[in-house]
């Protein structure tokens, strides 16, 4: 076959927007177009940070949902135009565990500054005692 007698393809086409009539069909597009938008949908939540939710009906009239964070969230936080009550619970839960976090630190410096007495400065030695134990300990 010469490159004359070669079936010549139309390429890629432009398709007609319009309901499909073949029920498999519409389904298995449906499918993939559901699977190709909620991978989108995640993708906006992950490198832009935004709060996203996703509901879709199938022509099955089954309902799939996609939320970052939640669904139920980011509806809420839509419907109230502030942000959500979960999200001020977590994070309210992440700073108490974070302050109670920093008094337990704070708690185990003290005790290890009062059984490391002699690495204080000298000038915070009131007592002769102390000093005594110090030569000792250099000694």
């Amino acid at each position: 076959m010469s490159s004359s007698e070669a079936k010549k393809s139309r390429g890629r086409q432009r398709i007609e927007i319009k309901k499909m009539c073949n029920e498999a069909n519409l389904q298995v597009t449906f499918s993939k177009r559901r699977s190709g938008l909620f991978k989108k949908a995640s993708e906006l939540s992950t490198l832009c940070g935004a709060s996203v939710a996703l509901v879709v009906f199938s022509p099955g009239k089954k309902v799939f949902s996609f939320g970052h964070p939640s669904v139920d969230g980011v509806i809420e936080r839509y419907l109230t135009q502030g942000p959500t009550p979960l999200m001020d619970v977590q994070r309210m839960a992440e700073l108490e565990a974070e302050r109670k976090r920093a008094q337990e630190l704070s708690g185990k410096e003290r005790e290890t500054e009062a059984h490391l007495w002699w690495a204080r400065p000298v000038e915070g030695m009131i007592s002769i005692d102390n000093l005594y134990k110090l030569k000792k300990a250099f000694e």
